[in-house]
């Protein structure tokens, strides 16, 4: 194993074997106990006290005339004999039977260890802790095998999008090699934007990793100042498309990171921006209250889509044919942006088709209570 130390334990004791012990030791003291009980009510039918038994009364013959002639020590003795095998045996066949479930969760622990996802144990019978402890492993390894594959694809499609860019400025270095006497401003131009796209796509990059591993400091922040900002950077971008921007809403205080908020809210109006009408198109931009959570939602005109197209907009590198041959397509990570800092800061994203056309992208995320305002005000 790398990155941790396996903890070195001394062999012991399985815990079928544990079980069966303690049950036989159990059923023996049981056993002790009833022939201890019969014995001194014996011996209360023998005086009107309860006096101390001598060694002469472990082996006397108690009132024939009512229990026969019974040896105690020995009759004792056999059936603590019996009730020992019998613990032991029973023990074992009934510590065996609970912890069948556990052997089938041990079994699945180690296929996933050995990287094998897909496997489930899907544990029969009524609820108890054994199956919750089934159902939970298999919610985490169908949660796992997913968050696998995601990061497969992610991998495979990042390095295709690196390697475009680089493939570009090979051809058109070589090109230039075989033709000194080719346009070098026009090749320094497509140099440029084809360079400037590589590495907006690994400052992308390099933001989503930030972003999934929480390395950050969380202030307060104001979603409806952020929409400001965002709104003001676009707005030449807007009016070149013929595009109005409408805004509304509230104070919508929150806890976070103000630059990854900002990039956020920048990515949902520039998406809305460019993803529109070819003219005269719209973008809503709104923020609101709830009780428990604050609201950014951002609105615009479009072409018609399906629910099942809005659900992969915000997959790595989902970008249609109007995407692709936008003068603004971006690197194809911008949803993907989005829907990680909106996890990251502990909340939800959620994309609607509108019935005349578009799409309603909400995020919501955990208001700021005004105690937790106060302490950051006073710190």
């Amino acid at each position: 194993m790398t990155g941790e130390r396996c903890v070195d334990r001394r062999p012991g004791l399985s815990v079928r074997l544990k079980l069966t012990l303690s049950y036989a030791g159990f059923l023996v003291i049981a056993g002790v106990l009833l022939l201890a009980a019969v014995w001194v009510f014996l011996l209360r039918g023998r005086s009107n006290s309860l006096a101390v038994p001598d060694r002469s009364d472990f082996l006397r013959v108690f009132d024939p005339s009512n229990f026969g002639p019974v040896v105690f020590v020995p009759a004792g003795i056999l059936v603590l004999a019996f009730l020992l095998v019998f613990g032991l045996v029973g023990g074992w066949l009934l510590a065996g039977r609970m912890l069948a479930p556990l052997t089938r969760i041990t079994n699945a622990t180690r296929m996933a260890a050995n990287g094998s996802l897909s496997h489930r144990i899907r544990l029969p019978g009524r609820k108890d802790e054994f199956r919750e402890l089934a159902d939970a492993f298999d919610t985490m390894l169908a949660q796992l095998e997913a968050h696998v594959a995601e990061q497969q694809r992610f991998a495979a499609n990042a390095s295709h999008e690196l390697r475009t860019p680089l493939a570009i400025t090979k051809t058109l270095l070589d090109a230039a090699r075989t033709d000194p006497y080719r346009d070098t401003g026009r090749l320094v131009d497509r140099l440029q934007a084809v360079n400037t796209r590589a590495i907006d796509l690994t400052e992308a990059l390099l933001l989503l990793s930030r972003a999934n591993l929480r390395s950050f400091t969380r202030e307060p922040v104001d979603l409806s100042l952020m929409a400001e900002e965002a709104i003001e950077t676009l707005l030449p971008l807007a009016e070149g498309r013929g595009v109005t921007i409408e805004t509304s809403g509230d104070i919508t205080p929150t806890l976070g990171s103000p630059t990854l908020l900002l990039q956020l809210t920048t990515n949902l109006v520039q998406n809305a921006i460019v993803h529109n009408l070819p003219e005269q198109g719209t973008v809503w931009v709104k923020t609101s209250v709830r009780p428990m959570t604050v609201e950014l939602t951002v609105e615009n005109t479009g072409e018609q889509l399906t629910p099942q197209q809005v659900s992969t907009l915000t997959e790595p590198f989902q970008r249609g044919t109007e995407r692709l041959h936008s003068d603004h397509a971006g690197v194809g990570l911008g949803l993907t942006i989005v829907k990680t800092i909106t996890q990251a800061h502990d909340g939800t994203l959620t994309l609607t088709p509108r019935p005349a056309g578009g799409v309603r992208i909400t995020v919501e995320l955990p208001a700021m209570s005004p105690h937790t305002d106060g302490e950051k005000s006073g710190s």
